[in-house]
């Protein structure tokens, strides 16, 4: 960038100066439940994908984010910064996996390809401030969680891979950091660089690291004399798949989620967790997403004929696979042989990139078992007799001894 265009951005930034407003009115009752950090080496900015009240009733009822910058600079107090949020999921940065242990998450009311309101720009750069004075957190790790968040293999990608956000893509590039008030970024992804991962979203990669990435954003920032943006409409979000893509390139994590609606061209509307046969997704299929943020389950199910490499690629002997049959019992994918692979009966779940903790008893209860991770939308605890069940869907009191708790690892 030009010392012309920065001075310009300089201009600009400071006429955003903006005394923060605070609102409790969506504190998380899941506050008490979560553990404290013992430490803070990020912050990590992510964009809502979707309108203000659904957004914070969602990050307010899952405890989903620390705080929450809505269109008019208004900030939402979501869970105390000091203890863990569930706001970047599945993630890593340089090897170190689970973020969630080290970050405090900021939820921005907007979309990954539209422009923030020039109050929402100044109200985040004045709170990732006053955050980075207490936690000391330098300014090349202030990132969206595009940049952090990764995928596990699946049908589409046979290595874990970065690209499986987008969220908050443009606080990467330079113009945009420079009205936050930030100096310094990333100018690499060190686990693509170290082979920890590979590149799922080329465009994705070329925005995060480009020198001038906000030349490939879909938007244009808001000039000095401009107004804020309105607000946007509100509801859910069409695509259409052309040529080439596949449903993960349009809806990602979502694929297989309730909320992900598929129209077909035939006029068929078959929901997300209910499709069968992804090779049936035509070009013309409509994608709606209820819901942009949410994520579709992450357990595989082997239906019939089908074999575990089609579904999850080179995880398939992995140290941190998990294959829970359908009689019961888990089995981990390192133990298994090529034999034994092809021999899983349907009705197998399959579970990507887990520990394996308990059993749970009277003395060594869930939250002992993983601490920060127990209550987790992506745990999963396998009951004696019963399915696996998200930690969502069973009453954490009544945990029967001889669990076992499967968690992010």
């Amino acid at each position: 960038m030009t010392r012309l265009a920065l001075a310009a951005l300089w201009v600009l930034a400071c006429g955003l100066c903006h005394a923060l407003t605070y609102s409790n009115a969506y504190v998380s009752p899941r506050n008490k439940e979560r553990a404290r950090r013992d430490a803070t080496d990020y912050i990590i900015l992510h964009t809502t994908e979707g309108e203000a009240k659904p957004s914070l009733q969602k990050l307010s009822r899952n405890g989903e984010a620390h705080y929450c910058v809505d269109r008019d600079g208004k900030v939402y107090r979501i869970v105390d910064h000091r203890r863990v949020a569930y706001h970047c999921g599945v993630s890593m940065w340089r090897g170190r996996r689970n973020l969630d242990d080290v970050s405090v998450g900021v939820e921005v009311v907007g979309y990954h390809d539209r422009a923030l309101t020039r109050a929402q720009y100044a109200a985040l750069r004045e709170l990732v401030l006053a955050l980075q004075k207490i936690y000391g957190v330098k300014d090349a790790n202030v990132m969206p969680h595009a940049q952090v968040a990764y995928g596990t293999p699946n049908r589409w990608h046979p290595r874990s891979h970065r690209g499986r956000k987008r969220c908050g893509m443009g606080y990467a590039t330079p113009a945009v950091r420079g009205l936050l008030g930030l100096e310094e970024r990333w100018l690499a992804d060190p686990d693509v660089r170290a082979r920890r991962l590979v590149v799922g979203d080329a465009y994705l990669a070329q925005v995060l690291y480009a020198k001038n990435g906000e030349r490939l954003l879909p938007y244009k920032l808001p000039g000095a004399g401009s107004a804020p943006r309105a607000a946007e409409a509100a509801g859910p979000r069409t695509y259409v798949i052309a040529k080439g893509q596949t449903a993960w390139d349009v809806a990602r994590d979502a694929y297989n989620a309730a909320s992900t609606l598929y129209v077909f061209p035939d006029g068929r509307r078959v929901p997300g967790d209910q499709v069968r046969d992804w090779e049936s997704l035509t070009v013309g299929t409509k994608v709606i997403l209820g819901d942009a943020d949410a994520a579709g389950s992450p357990v595989q199910t082997l239906a019939k004929g089908a074999h575990p490499r089609r579904l999850i690629g080179e995880a398939v002997f992995a140290q941190d696979t998990w294959y829970i049959r359908p009689t019961g019992g888990s089995v981990r994918g390192s133990a298994l042989s090529e034999k034994t692979l092809a021999a899983l009966p349907p009705g197998t779940k399959i579970l990507v990139g887990y520990a394996r903790g308990g059993p749970v008893t009277s003395r060594r209860l869930p939250a002992q078992i993983c601490p920060t991770q127990w209550d987790a939308p992506d745990t999963f605890y396998l009951m004696p007799g019963q399915p696996l069940r998200p930690a969502g869907a069973i009453d954490m009191k009544r945990v029967p001894p001889g669990t076992l708790v499967f968690y992010r690892n």
